[in-house]
């Protein structure tokens, strides 16, 4: 379900109508976050970190209305529920596109997860999905990157937000993690990236609730 918005009483029309017009309306930036919590309760849970912390930003994503805004044929909409997409790597080196439907609960997201992940893997094409209503998720789990920047074809006209992981690192006992968020600065400014980060780092420090699933390889 999604809610049109009225542009012409919106606050940010202004800032609607100026970015919405950029050849490159993205930006992004590149932050640490602290997994060390979140690294343990993944494993004592016996589940995959990929989808612990890709179900935590999701849950953050529901919080924040910008995160939640998208632009379709020139018009705003902001979605009820956010879902996620991601890239999953296969045997052959390649990967392929998944999406996951977000639910509350972890363990159903995650046994719904692992299926979705298990089917892409079974592929060799680049199915892709039409949705709106998700943020593109990226993992990067060899770099412990300071910057990321996107292919694109601006001929494809996207206002969903881009995400990326990098490699978890340990350094006296903290694990950190990179991560590189892309927005559409037409819905998105610093401060609500910034509360986007402030939710999600404080999900990442809280146990997660919820069935668990063994799973036996991180990604």
């Amino acid at each position: 379900m999604k809610t049109k918005i009225d542009i012409e009483t919106w606050p940010r029309k202004e800032h609607f109508l100026l970015f919405k017009e950029f050849e490159e309306p993205y930006y992004g930036v590149n932050i640490s976050i602290d997994c060390t919590a979140a690294y343990r309760d993944a494993k004592a849970s016996c589940a995959s970190f990929f989808l612990y912390y890709l179900h935590k930003s999701l849950a953050a994503a529901q919080q924040v209305d910008a995160f939640r805004l998208r632009i379709e044929n020139d018009e705003v909409f902001l979605y009820d529920v956010i879902n996620g997409g991601s890239t999953v790597d296969r045997p052959d080196g390649t990967f392929g596109f998944a999406f996951y439907d977000y639910a509350a609960n972890f363990g159903d997201f995650m046994e719904t997860g692992l299926k979705e992940m298990t089917r892409v893997r079974g592929r060799n094409d680049l199915e892709r999905t039409s949705r709106q209503d998700l943020i593109r998720f990226s993992a990067l789990p060899w770099i412990d990157f300071t910057s990321v920047s996107h292919a694109r074809s601006f001929a494809f006209k996207d206002s969903a937000p881009k995400i990326s992981f990098g490699k978890m690192t340990e350094k006296n006992g903290v694990r950190t993690i990179p991560m590189s968020i892309h927005v559409h600065h037409a819905l998105v400014d610093g401060l609500h990236i910034g509360q986007f980060i402030d939710i999600f780092q404080k999900l990442m420090n809280e146990p997660v609730t919820g069935k668990a699933i063994h799973f036996s390889k991180d990604i």
